[in-house]
């Protein structure tokens, strides 16, 4: 025995299969099989309503907020144009700022190192004290 009236026609235009356990979308409304329920499997034109995730700035990755109903490309863009925090100049960061106090030489370091005697800022090659003829101490070390 046959229930004509029980179930529903996937809307997909491809699929159209008699469905028993119909899923409706809760953004277009619309009823699919459990193979086309899904967002992208029945591309749904009003998606965009009911997406939860948060679209970041591609130039500052700060978070932008996008109200329901709104398009995340266009909420983005409009964020780049009007209040984006980017700073072109922060990408360019100098990495090696610790300038060698000794004389003649222009070698610049990532991390100090700081010289214990004289309290002075030397590169690798000037750390120890013979090496930059330091004046902190009077006493004199070996040169290891």
């Amino acid at each position: 025995m046959e229930f004509p009236g029980l179930g529903e026609h996937c809307s997909e235009r491809a699929c159209k299969q008699l469905d028993f356990l119909p899923l409706k979308c809760d953004a277009c409304g619309e009823v699919f099989c459990k193979d086309h329920i899904r967002y992208d499997d029945h591309k749904c034109s009003s998606a965009y309503k009911k997406n939860v995730q948060v679209p970041v700035c591609p130039l500052c990755n700060a978070p932008v907020l996008v109200q329901k109903g709104e398009i995340p490309d266009i909420v983005v863009g409009a964020h780049m144009d009007q209040d984006c925090k980017y700073n072109p100049a922060q990408q360019k960061q100098r990495i090696f700022t610790n300038k060698c106090l000794k004389p003649g030489c222009k070698r610049k370091e990532m991390m100090k190192v700081v010289c214990e005697q004289c309290g002075g800022n030397f590169c690798i090659k000037h750390r120890h004290p013979l090496d930059h003829d330091c004046k902190g101490s009077s006493h004199p070390t070996s040169k290891a």
